[in-house]
């Protein structure tokens, strides 16, 4: 596993063992759907506006988000080289993570953790666009961050 960090904002510092929790978690999911460890993923933190800007440009809603996750992985372009190396590229805003720590009560650390391992789900092809889908998808992250003991306090 080859991990690129980019933190590309300068308000909220990150622990050492912030940055150690994500890889174990990028590990973690990718071991619990089956998948090798022999990708590149790319992380990246941001703030608001920046992350706001993004979210227009790519996904046409005009508003600040938590996280956004650009796969590589799909079934579209299979004689691209680089998609059997690169998973894809996960950006948060840790400002948006630090206000939905508050909001829910929670522990920053435990809020980018979740964060991180709900965007691996969307880069290995999972979404959120039907009832179904979100409870399979919340399982699947509950049982990755309990098996880490990631927990909401």
């Amino acid at each position: 596993m080859r991990y690129i960090f980019d933190d590309r904002q300068e308000k909220i510092d990150l622990s050492d063992e912030i940055y150690e929790k994500i890889e174990d978690i990028v590990e973690e999911v990718l071991d619990y759907e089956g998948y090798s460890d022999d990708y590149d993923i790319s992380i990246s933190f941001v703030d608001n506006k920046e992350i706001h800007e993004l979210n227009k440009q790519f996904r046409g809603v005009d508003r600040a988000t938590d996280v956004l996750s650009f796969p590589m992985l799909s079934d579209e372009f299979e004689d691209v080289e680089y998609e059997e190396q690169s998973l894809g590229d996960i950006v948060i805003s840790l400002e948006r993570a630090l206000e939905q720590s508050v909001e829910y009560g929670h522990s920053f650390e435990r809020e980018v953790c979740f964060l991180v391992c709900h965007s691996m789900f969307h880069l290995l092809g999972y979404d959120h666009d039907t009832e179904e889908n979100t409870k399979e998808m919340r399982e699947k992250e509950e049982a990755v961050l309990t098996k880490l003991n990631i927990t909401r306090n």
